[in-house]
């Protein structure tokens, strides 16, 4: 469903966003007159493995998962976003087809800058360009890391990886220990590179000894240095 600029708080989104700081001001008016909002209801494709890239999108407010269908059909997380940040730029500057699907955590409204112009201001704006290069090179870099623990990590370092990954992602709620994110136990078993039952099982053994307390869906760090010796061991 397509939002209305003046029903969001553009001020308040573009002042964070990276690239909007990088812009001319004849840039960011032509930006303004191009993107469109959009809003995704929680578990709904912002776009689908195999599509093509048609926009840049950055996440006004929300959450959103990068996961990839493997053998069987399961699915493994690759990657999650928090708002203003972007998701769907490998693909658009690689000139291929999406290999990977974006989906809504939970309400969701996302940016959509039309291709023809982000190539337009790219190729007219070397910071830009710079920033985006910089970008994909994080992006590497943080793959490779990943790449590593969930293949050389046993599974209670690599659910331990996940849990911190989530934190440092999307921080604490008011209580300072509750994870700022709901995400189902097979969501956490494909961010973790296991099935779901041993997710489960991990999980209540963390519960067990005091490490974290779970209420449904939600997750609740009681002890964060215990978490991290045990994602340091692997």
């Amino acid at each position: 469903m397509t939002v209305k600029s003046e029903e969001l708080d553009l001020l308040a989104f573009y002042s964070q966003w990276q690239v909007w700081q990088l812009l001319t001001a004849e840039e960011r008016i032509m930006l303004q007159e191009n993107v469109i909002f959009r809003h995704y209801e929680k578990n709904t494709a912002i776009y689908k493995e195999g599509s093509l890239p048609e926009y840049l999108m950055c996440v006004v407010r929300g959450k959103v998962m990068i996961r990839k269908e493997g053998f069987g059909g399961r699915s493994q997380i690759m990657r999650m976003i928090n708002s203003v940040e972007m998701c769907g730029y490998r693909a658009f500057f690689a000139e291929e087809n999406y290999v990977t699907e974006a989906v809504a955590c939970e309400p969701t409204i996302v940016c959509l800058v039309p291709s023809h112009l982000i190539q337009k201001l790219i190729h007219q704006n070397v910071e830009l360009a710079c920033y985006f290069v910089k970008l994909l090179a994080v992006d590497l870099g943080e793959s490779d890391v990943h790449t590593v623990s969930l293949t050389q990590k046993h599974i209670r370092g690599r659910l331990a990886d996940s849990l911190l990954f989530l934190l440092q992602k999307y921080g604490y709620e008011p209580d300072g220990k509750t994870l700022n994110i709901s995400l189902t136990r097979e969501d956490l078993a494909n961010l973790s590179n296991m099935t779901t039952s041993n997710a489960i099982r991990t999980l209540s053994q963390f519960a067990t000894e005091k490490i974290v307390e779970t209420q449904g869906r939600k997750i609740k760090i009681e002890r964060e240095d215990v978490l991290r010796k045990i994602a340091h061991l692997g």
